[in-house]
């Protein structure tokens, strides 16, 4: 009985992160030629400061599960949410993942500015796998969910950061992704377009029981969308589990 439950388990983990570490070399001068380029290779390690973005982080994900990742600026959750979308790899351990996955990260970049917004839409959708006759199928509504239409054929170099935000989110959301990764992607645009995004959002999670890790500043976002959280701390997990403890107790230190 025992074996049968940990199949299930097994079988319903999605995202696994096991002792996952990231560590970063920071020069205290830089290298602009070959000769900084040798000198650097027979440096002493007093010469560089190093600096752990990530300390042995593990946690496992099932399907259906939202987990918030909190913590100040600086205490590695964009660091880790690259790691786990396969953007970055760390410097030990591992990340397991199973299905499809979708990063929102940075919005506004990936996009060619010699391009059109529509040309873009093309070129993003190409990059994320979708087919051309997906993308044509899809593409009104884009548009539309972008609000952008006025500018479709204008050259991206002439958008704004949130033009180009609105349009990735967009594209990238048109999907129904196994996994999601969101990091501050609901504090794109205005007002209204932030509830319809946080709309689409909450869409993609009920209809499919999608996966989600979510970095966000707003503890009630947080609390309104996800069942478990983690706080980091300097590259470390201070508190994981219910996402209602872990607010309250990061909500605490927070307000000290």
């Amino acid at each position: 009985m025992g074996n049968n439950n940990l199949n299930n388990e097994e079988s319903n983990m999605v995202v696994s992160v096991k002792n996952v570490t990231m560590l970063f070399n920071l020069e205290k001068k830089g290298q602009n030629d070959l000769k900084s380029f040798i000198t650097n290779l027979f440096k002493k390690k007093s010469d560089l400061e190093h600096f752990w973005a990530l300390d042995k982080v593990s946690f496992n994900l099932n399907k259906g599960d939202r987990l918030g990742i909190l913590g100040e600026n600086g205490a590695g959750k964009s660091t880790l949410l690259k790691i786990i979308a396969g953007v970055i790899k760390p410097t030990g351990g591992m990340v397991e993942r199973k299905g499809k996955l979708v990063p929102l990260l940075e919005l506004s970049g990936g996009f060619d500015p010699r391009y059109t917004g529509r040309e873009n839409i093309y070129l993003r959708g190409a990059i994320l796998g979708y087919s051309k006759k997906f993308i044509e199928e899809k593409y009104d509504e884009i548009v539309e969910f972008s609000e952008i239409s006025r500018f479709i054929d204008v050259l991206m170099e002439n958008y704004s950061s949130g033009m180009k935000s609105r349009l990735g989110f967009a594209i990238s959301t048109i999907v129904e992704p196994d996994i999601l990764i969101l990091d501050e992607v609901l504090s794109v645009g205005d007002a209204k377009f932030k509830k319809k995004s946080k709309k689409r959002i909450m869409s993609l999670i009920n209809k499919k029981g999608t996966t989600v890790l979510f970095v966000s500043h707003s503890i009630q976002d947080v609390r309104g969308i996800c069942n478990k959280a983690i706080w980091l701390e300097k590259g470390k997990v201070v508190m994981e589990g219910d996402a209602e403890e872990v607010c309250a107790k990061y909500e605490e230190h927070t307000n000290k």
